[in-house]
């Protein structure tokens, strides 16, 4: 037996293509891949994702940062693709919807056509938007999901239920290795300030000494997971066997309602900020929670940090980047 059969599977040196890797969960899970030892290509367009996110990555000599739109065929040589890229919050995602959905679905179609030439694993980051605005709580995997197919977030929703079709299809028709994972809430450093996302806003709204805007009556819930841990599902999918191709949900089954997570931010920023009520917009899920014990028992994995010590990281993170905002 070689030596390399004794070791783990990541201490194997791979050459790894992540698409979307300067937005927010994309470069967390660079640095993760540079850690491993991994050479990683990292893939953006910059529509949502930044420099700045992977600043740190740029002198490193396996980290190869290329601008490119997944929505054009890519031809490259790599071991495995993670497939991040799409913008994810409304904010972002409706600005620009047919590009969101081109993003979504030629997107997969592009990368899994490399997959299939490579013959190589590919991991698809879809969403727990796939199940709309749920009927049955907590969310399994085996729900189909309650959509609006034309509505103002249906070019993100529809966009990613496509792309989990067309995963499948290769699957099923082309024998492509594909690992399909749904991403529930999450949260930390690198997150945009602007992009609308109900963490990111509370935090910049109470630092700032604004009121705090919560939509309709903030009895409506969500689970926040922390990138940290996010990113460890993403490794442990990948290295998952190959008969495990998902979906699988990957999020933090604690349930908060915006008024509780109101609270928390303004407690742990020391906030004046006031709550203000705004409308809720159409189509907005009244409840999200993952049920994660495909995840537990198949990946081995659960989430580790907990919602308050999530908010202290990432409330230092927006303190330091509105201080450097300000000065210019």
């Amino acid at each position: 037996m070689s030596l390399t059969e004794h070791r783990p599977r990541y201490a194997i040196q791979k050459r790894v293509l992540v698409t979307g890797g300067t937005g927010f969960i994309g470069s967390h899970l660079c640095a993760r891949l540079i850690e491993r030892g991994h050479h990683v290509l990292c893939v953006d367009n910059f529509f949502t994702g930044t420099r700045a996110n992977v600043a740190a990555l740029l002198d490193h000599p396996g980290f190869e940062l290329m601008r490119h739109d997944v929505t054009f065929p890519l031809y490259v040589e790599v071991d495995e693709i993670y497939n991040l890229a799409c913008p994810a919050s409304p904010v972002h995602y409706q600005f620009d919807p047919v590009q969101t959905i081109k993003t979504s679905v030629v997107g997969a179609v592009n990368m899994l056509g490399l997959a299939k030439r490579l013959r190589v694993p590919i991991l698809q980051a879809s969403t727990s938007e796939v199940y709309g605005d749920p009927a049955i709580h907590p969310q399994v995997e085996e729900y189909w999901g309650n959509v609006n197919p034309i509505g103002p977030r249906s070019c993100y929703d529809e966009g990613k239920r496509c792309a989990e079709t067309l995963f499948f299809d290769y699957h099923r028709q082309h024998s492509v290795a594909i690992k399909l994972v749904r991403i529930f809430n999450t949260y930390g450093p690198h997150m945009h300030p602007n992009d609308g996302r109900v963490v990111s806003n509370f935090i910049v709204q109470a630092l700032r000494g604004e009121d705090i805007t919560i939509h309709g009556d903030g009895e409506q819930t969500r689970s926040f997971c922390y990138v940290d841990d996010l990113v460890e599902g993403l490794l442990a999918m990948m290295a998952s066997p190959n008969g495990i191709t998902g979906p699988v949900n990957l999020g933090n089954p604690g349930e908060f309602t915006m008024l509780e997570l109101a609270g928390l931010v303004i407690e742990l920023t020391g906030s004046a900020s006031q709550i203000r009520h705004l409308p809720l917009p159409q189509d907005d899920p009244k409840q999200r929670r993952p049920d994660i014990a495909k995840a537990r028992e198949q990946l081995g994995w659960d989430v580790t940090v907990p919602l308050r010590e999530g908010l202290l990281k990432t409330i230092g993170y927006f303190e330091r980047l509105l201080s450097e905002m300000a000065k210019g």
